[in-house]
């Protein structure tokens, strides 16, 4: 049995807690954009406040000539008007306004498209953690296409900033909302997105791999015998505390994570030798994100971690919980392959890379 405690850490996300050419195209015949969207920066739209403007522009394929179409003299020249033979690409120039969200009901139902890649941000629409939340809206032709999300709590702050397709209208948000980004930030963000925000952004560290699973065969909890992992709270801070200061120095671990109840331990002789927790927990969104996964080292590949994590999924699918998520870091083959006993899967990739402004 592979065991999820080989590593110090399966869930590597220290930094965040209980929380895509085309070629070139000649002479494009551009279709104007509807004059009513036009200088709309700092109006309000409903719950949303539009911080940017300007157009996106995309091509159409060319299309052939349809039989009935007229026929046309074919010493006419390529480039006559009248050549049907091909038409000319179309350019669609498309209102673009980044805007600021402010209702939570309105993230929550575009985040839930793919809950296990975006199980954090779902998370910092609690209470909790909404007041320190800044959330980044990229609205194309009046529909909501990106959400990205700057949560100030840390130093640096973070940003979660996961693209939908097409990918680099993620890029387009983040350029386009630069002037109101912190001047660092500690990001998650989708691969592609770093060439396309060099202008605004750059990377000052290496970035690392992840990847983010989800829970999608929760029948395969009942393969694991949890019998001897107990639930842990409040009370057992001061146990906890050392166990990480052992087992796993440095993780962003708050006593606070603990009232959740959703933390589980295995102990032997008394004393912890595994542990693991959420950095996520919302039962109101009903998603959670499994974090703090750690064993002692001489107690590592004994399948400790695997048996706390299928009971602490067990007691998150009690609580109503729909969505639970997990970061692991790309190169942690072992976990990945012990997360994929337990019904995970690939959800999607993300990279950890510290970014500053230019």
């Amino acid at each position: 049995m592979l065991a999820i405690g080989e590593e110090r850490e399966l869930a590597d996300d220290q930094r965040l807690a209980a929380r895509v050419e085309q070629g070139a195209i000649e002479a494009p015949v551009v279709v104007g954009e509807d004059p009513e969207t036009r200088d709309l920066r700092g109006k309000t739209l409903r719950c949303r406040i539009v911080v940017a403007h300007g157009r996106a522009e995309e091509d159409e394929q060319t299309c052939a000539a349809r039989p009935d179409d007229v026929a046309v003299d074919p010493h006419l020249g390529a480039g006559d008007p009248l050549d049907d033979s091909a038409h000319r690409p179309i350019l669609y120039a498309r209102a673009m306004d980044v805007v600021e969200l402010r209702e939570r009901n309105e993230i929550a139902t575009f985040l839930r498209r793919r809950p296990a890649v975006h199980a954090y941000s779902l998370g910092d629409l609690d209470d909790f953690f909404w007041p320190r939340t800044c959330w980044l809206g990229l609205v194309v032709d009046g529909e909501l296409s990106q959400v990205a999300l700057v949560y100030d709590e840390p130093d640096p702050p973070v940003l979660l900033a996961l693209a939908e397709e097409p990918e680099d209208a993620m890029a387009d948000l983040l350029v386009a909302a630069a002037e109101r980004l912190p001047p660092t930030l500690y990001a998650h963000v989708t691969p592609s997105l770093l060439a396309g925000i060099r202008p605004v952004l750059v990377a000052v560290t290496e970035p690392i791999s992840h990847r983010k699973l989800g829970l999608v065969r929760p029948e395969s909890l009942d393969d694991y015998d949890t019998a001897a992992v107990d639930p842990l709270g409040p009370a057992d801070l001061d146990e906890v505390e050392r166990f990480y200061a052992e087992a796993y120095p440095g993780t962003w671990f708050h006593a606070r994570m603990l009232e959740t109840g959703r933390y589980v331990g295995i102990r032997r002789a008394g004393a912890l030798v595994c542990v693991a927790g959420v950095h996520v927990w919302s039962p109101t969104w009903r998603v959670a994100a499994l974090g703090n996964v750690a064993t002692l080292p001489e107690a590592r590949g004994t399948g400790l971690a695997t048996a706390a994590c299928a009971r602490l999924c067990r007691m998150l699918l009690g609580d109503g919980i729909d969505t639970i998520s997990l970061n692991v870091r790309a190169d942690n083959d072992a976990a990945i392959r012990a997360y994929e006993k337990l019904g995970f899967a690939h959800a999607t990739e993300y990279v950890e890379v510290v970014l500053t402004s230019r």
